[in-house]
């Protein structure tokens, strides 16, 4: 019988974030010896890198960073939310983010390409991961805003979870409180653009025919079509152009509004959702 005990096992698990079957196995072959284990783990698991290519991410965490006019957020993805919620995929997590600043990345091919200072890629980090851990892990997307002011907002979905949302927002003048407020409401209300000027054109377009086709559906009069179908596109423009959208804390007043009284503008801002 193999020199280990419960607490060994738990040991390796935390260190390696393997499951427990690999690790019981690792420990069996290495005779209880924990380095030699860790060793086993991972050459097994490199060999399986390539199996798990095709595995589905779907859990995973977000992580942020702002300050000095630069905010930069990650998407770090895996299978389980078992590994997402484990010590050394979030201590992974938070290496991919320190090196997407030090970096300068703007998205996932470029900070996977970039080199840690030991020369190791982003991506033979992940692999390497990959190995002890036994799950496919993936740096998904990667985003970066420059402003005057940039703020980040971290949002759990599940209290034994990591942030499964993470908002930057960039602004200039006016009050950094509200800049985080306004994060915060993208965090709850999912905008996808800025203003109505970045919807593109067919977009709006089908949302038109749908419009029309619905209300003809519905036997409104012929007249009226005109009206209606206005009044549903811009009910799409409020729902997804921020500064349209009902602000979080006052919803009888738009995000422009509030930005305005403030004297904010808001510049640009990205929001990942795990998964999204």
């Amino acid at each position: 019988m193999a020199n280990y005990t419960a607490a060994d096992i738990k040991a390796l698990r935390e260190s390696t974030g393997a499951g427990m079957l690999d690790v019981k196995k690792a420990l069996d072959e290495a005779d209880g010896d924990q380095a030699k284990a860790t060793e086993i783990l991972r050459v097994k698991g490199l060999k399986g890198v390539t199996k798990r290519e095709g595995r589905t991410t779907s859990n995973g965490l977000v992580n942020a960073q702002a300050g000095d006019g630069v905010g930069t957020l990650v998407e770090v993805l895996c299978e389980t939310d078992f590994v997402a919620k484990g010590e050394k995929f979030i201590a992974l997590a938070g290496q991919v983010l320190a090196q997407a600043v030090a970096s300068g990345a703007a998205d996932a091919d470029a900070l996977l390409k970039s080199s840690l200072e030991d020369g190791t890629t982003v991506q033979e980090l992940l692999d390497g991961a990959n190995a002890t851990i036994g799950e496919k892990i993936e740096v998904k997307r990667v985003a970066r805003v420059e402003a005057p002011v940039v703020v980040s907002y971290l949002h759990k979905t599940s209290p034994d979870l990591p942030a499964q949302i993470g908002v930057l927002v960039g602004a200039e003048g006016g009050d950094e409180q509200v800049a985080r407020d306004v994060a915060m409401h993208i965090a709850a209300f999912s905008p996808s653009v800025l203003t109505r000027d970045e919807v593109d054109a067919e977009t709006v377009e089908n949302e038109r025919r749908v419009a029309e086709a619905t209300a003809k559906e519905e036997g409104k009069p012929e007249a009226a079509l005109p009206k209606i179908v206005e009044g549903r596109v811009n009910g799409f423009f409020k729902e997804n152009v921020l500064l349209e959208q009902a602000f979080a804390k006052d919803a009888k007043k738009t995000v422009e509004k509030v930005l305005a009284e403030a004297g904010t503008k808001v510049t640009s801002f990205a929001r990942f959702r795990v998964g999204g």
